[in-house]
């Protein structure tokens, strides 16, 4: 072991008084996580998910229900067998169960609404009601599910009709493509006002089996993806119009299925997604000269 100088104990000195000077309260009204500074950031907004319990309330909410993209999984409320903090970690968890469908309609051809039960449950946390934010370091450590017919992703949505006020996919996967990971953004296009998508791919070791940090740096003029701190993909606003220069939120969600999660596994169920954190950083003001 090397011993440390006189200059790099003052300096962990130092690096641990400005930690613990950006750490914030978590569910249980105590975050004992100290979050490591990011040079020229502020940290805004986090959930270190050092408690036991639901995800808090005072900064998650939820989807329910069948959603999107004729996905299978109906997302529960506050339900600790999809969505559960503990050890440090949330941990979202797919099933295969029967559960009943507060929407359903006899007779009804909607796909939301047809079917009496769900075949399989999951959870989608949102801080809609809870957070959203203009520009920022969105940074999430994760680990993955595996199984074809899983579909995790971290990504962000603004406030009115899509994809008019833009998505921006920090991560996603789908199972049946072992190790890959995405990132994209969804928009109207200014040129010609019409739909389009920027995605660029990665393909990792161990996404199953270890954390990886997903994030995305958002500024006025560009959206930046890194997967542990390498820049995987890059994409200029003015290509939008507004839609990225307004407040999104965030979702973290584990779908099962559809237009792109494609055939489920139901043999490898059930499949949990780990959160070890999430955070939300600030460029932090330049002082007047």
């Amino acid at each position: 072991m090397r011993m440390c100088t006189l200059s790099t104990w003052l300096a962990l000195v130092a690096f641990c008084a400005c930690s613990k000077s950006n750490d914030a309260t978590g569910g249980n009204g105590k975050d004992s996580t100290i979050v490591p500074v990011r040079k020229g950031w502020k940290l805004v907004w986090h959930d270190e998910f050092d408690y036991k319990g639901l995800p808090d309330p005072t900064k998650w909410g939820y989807e329910e229900g069948f959603v999107r993209n004729n996905e299978e999984q109906y997302y529960t409320k506050a339900r600790a067998e999809n969505a559960m903090v503990d050890a440090g970690m949330l941990t979202i968890t797919a099933r295969k169960e029967s559960y009943p469908n507060a929407a359903y309609q006899s007779g009804s051809t909607d796909w939301k609404k047809k079917n009496e039960f769900a075949s399989y449950t999951s959870a989608c946390l949102i801080t809609r009601a809870q957070a959203s934010w203009t520009y920022g370091r969105f940074e999430v450590k994760a680990r993955l599910p595996k199984g074809k017919g899983v579909w995790p992703a971290i990504w962000t949505l603004g406030f009115g009709s899509w994809p008019d006020a833009g998505e921006i996919d920090i991560m996603e996967h789908v199972g049946f493509e072992p190790g890959r990971i995405h990132t994209n953004v969804h928009y109207i296009r200014t040129t010609d006002n019409k739909y389009a998508t920027q995605m660029r791919s990665l393909t990792l070791a161990n996404i199953v089996d270890s954390f990886h940090v997903y994030a995305l740096e958002w500024n006025e003029k560009e959206l930046i993806w890194f997967i542990d701190d390498v820049e995987v993909n890059r994409f200029q606003t003015d290509k939008s119009g507004q839609a990225f220069h307004k407040n999104h939120y965030l979702l973290l969600n584990l779908a099962m299925g559809g237009s792109w999660g494609g055939w489920i596994d139901a043999s490898s169920l059930p499949q949990k997604y780990t959160i070890d954190y999430v955070r939300v950083f600030q460029k932090e003001s330049k002082p007047n000269n």
